[in-house]
């Protein structure tokens, strides 16, 4: 099995209102077209999981490693096609962050509010579209604008988002 890691990007906006970071891959690749969190597969030279998680996100999206402060590591989560076990990071960024989207691999950078992902309304059966999927995948899944979050990042986020908002982290998120 193979190893990546990605980081759960947390942040209060300016009216307190706690959102996370998702990213929107170019549509090239397995994953192409999908929301995903920043993150990707170990290199030889990341000493941890960790390194791997900062390292990926400062690829993708500019995030400076010292700005993050990891709260927490997360129940890794297996991806089904790829055989990946993915391990998240749950980490504080600043708000505000400028990001800098690397043009290989990511497209758009979204920030939804946590309580909007655990609105039940809103979870369904969506159709996905892709490169790879042109006439659409039925998932199941939640609308992010006009995009689908489904997949391995919804099972991961279906972990995190009730202890966010039971307030797990709380103390370290103000």
């Amino acid at each position: 099995m193979r190893m990546a890691a990605v980081l759960v990007p947390v942040f209060r906006d300016e009216d307190g209102r706690l959102r996370l970071v998702l990213i929107v891959r170019t549509d090239r690749g397995l994953h192409g077209g999908q929301l995903a969190l920043p993150g990707g597969k170990v290199d030889a030279d990341d000493e941890t999981l960790m390194a791997t998680a900062l390292r990926e996100a400062e690829e993708e999206i500019g995030l400076d490693p010292s700005d993050v402060r990891v709260l927490a590591e997360l129940d890794s989560v297996r991806s089904g096609p790829t055989d990946y076990e993915v391990h998240p990071f749950l980490a504080r960024i600043p708000v505000g962050a400028q990001w800098r989207m690397s043009p290989d691999e990511v497209v758009e950078v979204l920030a939804p509010a946590v309580d909007e992902l655990w609105d039940p309304e809103i979870r369904r059966e969506l159709l996905f579209t892709s490169t790879r999927w042109p006439e659409g995948l039925l998932v199941d899944g939640i609308p992010i604008g006009d995009r689908v979050l489904w997949g391995m990042t919804l099972r991961l986020l279906d972990d995190v988002v009730p202890r966010l908002l039971a307030g797990e982290w709380e103390e370290e998120l103000q």
